[in-house]
């Protein structure tokens, strides 16, 4: 199973300035083939497909682990492509009542030039898509579960490695606030995959990974959206990402790090602290959640009511 927690792991900006087209790149970190879907589904159907896990508990532990890790990622970078689709259609809308809303129908067609419609048509809801930055959808041939755990360790080290440059070309094509943030946070923690890779078939097999590092030659203390994440060690730790679970993962990553010398650790948390989610405004537009969002809060207010639960929301946002 996996514990879900109403965090984002790290922290994003509000939303600003709406970018459509950034938005589209930044679909890549998602839907592509180097994108968080893909590092997810590979880690998870690898730890699914784990046979003697007793036997090789620490490298099981290692895989597990990360694929969890790699759950709030994805959950991350929807949460980023998100915060800069708001506000590209609704401004008249929102300013206007439910009724005239209905008179003043979904405005969209100030859209139909922006880079990827999908995000508005099909299935539309200003929202994230699970496709690349072309609009191809993600698909299960992405997935690399070989069996041999060699062969799907090194295959994750060169994936993470392809990854991490995807995330600094993105972070050079977008300027958006969130998009920088969340670029930021994924190179430093992707890095840490890397290392965990490397260390995991340099402990197996006796080949040492860590000589090709930094592989790309991504100079991350030097980008400034990294350095927060840098100076409170998080290119150093693992969370095992279960209250008491996955305790074997030191057993395979420990050592130094291959850049700094410094100790790599497993964190005594479970999972990291994370940030409260921004709770972005309806895009009444695209029908997110409704051409009259104000109508269902009243009823999720009269649900709440007489289900006994308090009269304001118990869940927290930003």
């Amino acid at each position: 199973m996996i514990l879900r927690i109403d965090r984002l792991q790290t922290r994003l900006p509000p939303p600003s300035a709406p970018d459509p087209d950034g938005a589209s790149v930044v679909q890549e970190l998602l839907g592509g083939k180097f994108g968080e879907m893909s590092t997810f589904m590979n880690y998870t159907y690898q730890s699914f497909n784990f046979r003697n896990r007793q036997g090789a508990r620490p490298f099981y532990d290692l895989v597990a682990s990360i694929a969890a890790e790699e759950f709030g990622h994805i959950e991350l970078v929807s949460a980023t492509i998100n915060t800069m689709l708001t506000g590209t259609a609704d401004e008249p809308l929102l300013k206007a009542g439910a009724r005239a809303r209905r008179r003043l129908g979904t405005p969209l067609g100030d859209l139909k030039s922006v880079r990827n419609t999908q995000h508005y048509v099909a299935p539309g809801g200003a929202g994230a898509l699970v496709a690349d930055s072309m609009g191809r959808p993600w698909t299960g041939d992405n997935v690399f579960s070989s069996g041999d755990l060699i062969e799907d360790l090194t295959h994750n080290f060169f994936l993470e490695t392809g990854a991490r440059s995807g995330k600094l070309r993105v972070y050079e094509m977008v300027d958006h606030p969130a998009a920088r943030a969340l670029t930021g946070y994924l190179l430093v923690r992707g890095g840490v995959h890397q290392v965990a890779y490397a260390r995991a078939l340099e402990n197996l097999t006796g080949a040492d990974l860590t000589r090709l590092f930094p592989s790309p030659r991504i100079p991350t203390d030097k980008i400034p959206e990294c350095r927060p994440h840098l100076d409170r060690g998080e290119h150093l730790k693992l969370y095992r990402f279960s209250p008491s679970d996955f305790n074997e993962i030191g057993a395979v990553f420990n050592g130094t790090h291959p850049e700094t010398g410094e100790a790599l650790t497993i964190a005594e948390e479970a999972f990291p602290e994370g940030a409260l989610a921004n709770d972005l405004p309806p895009q009444p537009g695209v029908f997110a959640p409704d051409l009259a969002p104000e109508e269902i809060a009243e009823i999720a207010q009269r649900l709440r009511i007489a289900a006994g639960l308090p009269r304001r929301p118990t869940g927290e946002v930003a």
